[in-house]
């Protein structure tokens, strides 16, 4: 691939603002392995490569099981996945395909079974921030290490 503009030395406030989105992130009650299956989830949609490879090994470093990393793009059809985390999923889909129809009201009121308005809040910036990420990898080429 060729190589394009790195924004983070061209244009390293824009970097300094998405890390900030990370540092709100962090201080938030999202779980480890409810952030790190929407990065790959919404990762997988968009067909980003490097933050796949970032995030798949960052969720086994967190204890996720490869075989539910393998099975997340059909995490419908398996029960592997906890009816929380299925919302979660179902979440970040439709915000990360927002072209298709938006958050529908049933995904949402779904979630208010199991997270409060904060917390409802919170999964919504993380789908934003990865999908941002997203965009920024594969517009710029960002390269998987090997």
């Amino acid at each position: 691939m060729e190589k394009r503009v790195n924004i983070n030395e061209i244009a390293p406030q824009a970097y300094k603002a998405m890390y900030a989105l990370e540092g709100y992130l962090a201080t938030t009650q999202l779980s480890k392995t409810h952030k790190e299956l929407l990065k790959i989830r919404a990762s997988q949609i968009n067909k980003c490569a490097f933050c796949l490879d970032m995030h798949t090994k960052d969720a086994i470093k967190n204890g996720e099981t490869p075989q539910r990393i393998f099975l997340l793009n059909t995490w419908r059809e398996t029960d592997l996945f906890t009816e929380e985390e299925k919302v979660v999923l179902a979440i970040t889909e439709e915000i990360t395909l927002i072209h298709n129809h938006g958050l529908s009201d049933e995904v949402y009121k779904k979630a208010t079974q199991f997270f409060d308005e904060n917390h409802i809040a919170q999964l919504i910036m993380a789908v934003v921030t990865i999908n941002a990420w997203n965009r920024i990898a594969i517009s710029t080429n960002l390269q998987v290490e090997k």
